[in-house]
C-alpha cells in the first residue's frame, strides 16, 4: 500500500511538471511586427560616423607596456598557476608530482626509502659505464636532465 501511495504522489508530480512545462512555452506571435530599429543601423553603416583612429584628442591612461620577463620571474611563473602573485603548497608541489609517482611503485601514495633507494641505485647502475661503482666525471655528466624541447609558435 506505502508503494502504491507514495507512486501515485510521484506521478502527480510528473504531470503537474509536464503541464507547467508545456503551458510555459514562450510563442511568437505570428503576426507581429519587426522590432523598431529608429534608423541605428543605417546610422552605423555610414561612414561619417565611424570613429576616427585619430588618437590625438582622447583622453585617459595610456595602455600598459609590455615589458620581457626576467629568468627569475619566468621561473616564479611556472609555480604560480593562477597569476595571484604568491606560490602555494598545492602550486609548488603539483609540478613534482609526476616525479613521485614515477618513484612510487606500489601506487599507495606513499613513497617509502626502499622505493627511493630502488630509483637511485637504478639511475647509478644505469649511468656506471664499466661497472667499477664509482662515476668519473663523464658518466656522471650522463646523469643531467635532458632538456625539454621548446615549442615553437605555430601561428
Amino acid at each position: 500500500m506505502k508503494t502504491f501511495v507514495s507512486g501515485g504522489i510521484v506521478a502527480l508530480f510528473f504531470a503537474a511538471l509536464g503541464l507547467f512545462w508545456w503551458q510555459g512555452r514562450a510563442e511568437v506571435e505570428s503576426a507581429a511586427p519587426p522590432p523598431e530599429t529608429n534608423g541605428t543601423i543605417s546610422q552605423a553603416l555610414d561612414p561619417e560616423s565611424l570613429p576616427t583612429a585619430d588618437a590625438e584628442g582622447l583622453i585617459g591612461p595610456a595602455p600598459p607596456e609590455a615589458t620581457e620577463l626576467s629568468k627569475e620571474q619566468r621561473r616564479f611563473f611556472r609555480y604560480d598557476r593562477n597569476r595571484d602573485w604568491r606560490i602555494t603548497r598545492s602550486e609548488l608541489l603539483s609540478t613534482r608530482s609526476d616525479g613521485f609517482r614515477k618513484l612510487d611503485k606500489d601506487g599507495n601514495n606513499l613513497l617509502t626509502f626502499e622505493e627511493w633507494a630502488i630509483a637511485t641505485v637504478e639511475k647509478f647502475e644505469g649511468a656506471d659505464a664499466d661497472g667499477n661503482r664509482e662515476l668519473s666525471p663523464a658518466e656522471f655528466a650522463t646523469t643531467k636532465p635532458k632538456p625539454t624541447k621548446k615549442r615553437s609558435c605555430a601561428c
